[in-house]
């Protein structure tokens, strides 16, 4: 019986055949989806938080004496005293004073309208 042993072979003819990474374009890289997913935490909860907090600065920076207020905590009251320089305020529900943060003011129901002179 004849043993055959192969000593060397032809290199693979070269072929115009694009590699890999060339057929899966820019969607089969494992970094797209993962910039996919980067974008959507900025644009569904970086941004908006961001919109959100302007906002309550623009509202806590634009309350006056006399404004109506609601705290975080369900105190409904009137602006009483207000320092540019501090970070508290002073409210009147009813017949109490209360000194709070001003980080606490949740919303601003409107400027409270003048009591109507006794007579």
């Amino acid at each position: 019986m004849p043993a055959y042993i192969l000593i060397a072979q032809d290199p693979a003819p070269a072929t115009d055949a694009p590699t890999k990474k060339q057929q899966a374009g820019p969607f089969g890289d494992p970094m797209f989806p993962m910039l996919l997913m980067g974008l959507a935490v900025v644009f569904l909860f970086i941004l908006p938080m961001r919109k959100q907090k302007r906002e309550q600065q623009q509202m806590l920076s634009s309350v006056k004496r006399g404004a109506r207020v609601v705290t975080t905590s369900g105190i409904i009251g009137t602006v009483v005293t207000v320092k540019d320089n501090e970070d508290e305020m002073t409210i009147r529900s009813e017949d109490a004073k209360i000194k709070v943060l001003k980080s606490s003011i949740a919303r601003v129901l409107g400027q409270e309208e003048s009591e109507p002179a006794k007579a």
